[in-house]
């Protein structure tokens, strides 16, 4: 038979078990701030890191066609960087514009280019551009990745889509056309 005093001294050792238990969810809860906390830090370092590498792409880029703007045997007249442009709903900015008095090409640059970054170019920029810039609808209009790594399927994708590959190679730029 189970006494009065058994069951005080039960209650005890339960309430003693549940302070423990309260203390330990105290500490794993700070234990698991500071670890979001530092998870955070950590993402916005590693996204940093990523925007550098494509800024320093983008620089390489822009540069090289600044110095000889020539893409695909079209010699253009004006290059343009990291242009943005809005109306109504649609917003969409441009890593590198190519320009002359009959051609503009669109070319999306990225560190390492990846499937979504060909798709991207397709079906949402160069559908915005068109929208975004109708002064060059009678224009003849390239699109083109640059990429200092990109995949040789990829690639294939990208020139089967008439879309130019430009590369990195050493301290120029290589292109790849699609075939006529």
């Amino acid at each position: 038979m189970i006494t009065q005093q058994d069951l005080s001294q039960g209650m005890i050792a339960l309430q003693q078990a549940q302070q423990e238990t309260d203390k330990q969810v105290k500490e794993t809860s700070q234990q698991m701030k500071s670890t979001d906390k530092y998870i955070k830090e950590l993402g916005k370092m590693l996204g940093g890191i990523g925007n550098s590498q494509g800024d320093v792409a983008e620089e390489f880029f822009y540069n090289s066609l600044g110095k000889k703007p020539t893409l695909g045997g079209i010699d253009y007249d004006f290059i343009d960087k990291n242009v943005t442009r809005k109306k109504d709903d649609i917003e969409d900015e441009y890593d590198i514009l190519l320009i002359n008095g009959q051609d503009v090409a669109i070319i999306e640059v990225k560190y390492k280019a990846h499937q979504q970054d060909l798709d991207r170019l397709i079906d949402k920029k160069y559908k915005n551009f068109k929208l975004l810039y109708p002064q060059y609808k009678n224009y003849q209009h390239h699109l083109a990745l640059a990429s200092f790594k990109i995949n040789d399927n990829l690639k294939q994708q990208a020139l089967n889509k008439n879309v130019a590959v430009l590369q990195r190679k050493g301290d120029i730029v290589e292109t790849t056309l699609p075939s006529v």
